[in-house]
């Protein structure tokens, strides 16, 4: 069928773009590197679209990485009101403050931050505020779509422009990759897979400059191995235990 045969064109072709970035990958490697081999965390942040479960407590990911979630739900709808435009100059950040607060993110620490637009109030405040507690703050977002964009936050800056490195996932406007011909707009998104591979390609550049310091980094096994959520209760405390 020539839309699958499209759709796998397309995906090595953006997986292409995604590993020309191999500088970029690198750099990320091995500043999680430094803040491992001092005592610090790899944290990840995601606003949707994969990423913070496909790295979580993986068999072959590194145990060293944690997944960082919030969320603030108000459920009021009141029909007879008409919903008014909101001015966002005037929005409280303290749900975010609260994070540096009452969670395990200290200064020296790496936080990736996903969002395909980059341009949320919530992961632009959450960039600045880890920068304020003094962590390294990576983003994963689309460099063609992010800038066509108006920014939510009251700086009227997005994810890319707070970040200390900006990877690419290589996602085009609008996220999907596929023109077809009898729908209004494009199909099949790349955000999701772009950002998993190049997170996966850090993990692997992580992996590689620990071993060539000497120093072995905790891998999760499969919990489907004999006794393998032993294995896996073994790798959290040898992860606890050294650090990475």
């Amino acid at each position: 069928m020539e839309l699958i045969d499209r759709y796998f064109d397309a995906l090595r072709d953006k997986i292409d773009e995604v590993a020309a970035d191999r500088e970029v990958i690198e750099r990320a490697a091995a500043l999680c590197v430094e803040s491992l081999t001092n005592d610090g965390a790899i944290h990840i942040f995601d606003s949707g679209h994969l990423v913070s479960h496909e790295l979580i407590r993986r068999a072959g990911g590194l145990v060293a990485l944690n997944r960082l979630s919030f969320g603030l739900t108000i459920d009021n709808v009141v029909r007879s009101r008409t919903a008014e435009p909101q001015d966002n100059s005037e929005l409280s950040y303290g749900y975010i403050q609260y994070i540096f607060q009452s969670a395990q993110l200290r200064p020296g620490d790496v936080l990736f931050v996903g969002s395909v637009s980059g341009k949320s109030a919530n992961v632009v405040e959450l960039a600045l505020q880890a920068h304020y507690h003094g962590l390294t703050v990576i983003a994963i977002t689309s460099m063609a779509y992010s800038p066509q964009l108006k920014s939510g936050h009251p700086s009227g800056k997005r994810l890319y422009e707070v970040a200390d490195l900006v990877l690419d996932n290589h996602t085009p406007y609008g996220d999907a990759m596929l023109e077809v011909e009898g729908l209004d707009y494009d199909a099949i998104p790349f955000s999701g897979i772009g950002a998993a591979t190049a997170l996966w390609a850090v993990v692997a550049g992580i992996i590689e400059m620990m071993l060539a310091k000497g120093l072995t980094p905790t891998i999760y096994p499969s919990v489907n191995r004999p006794n393998g959520p032993e294995l896996v209760d073994h790798a959290d405390a040898e992860a606890r235990e050294k650090g990475y």
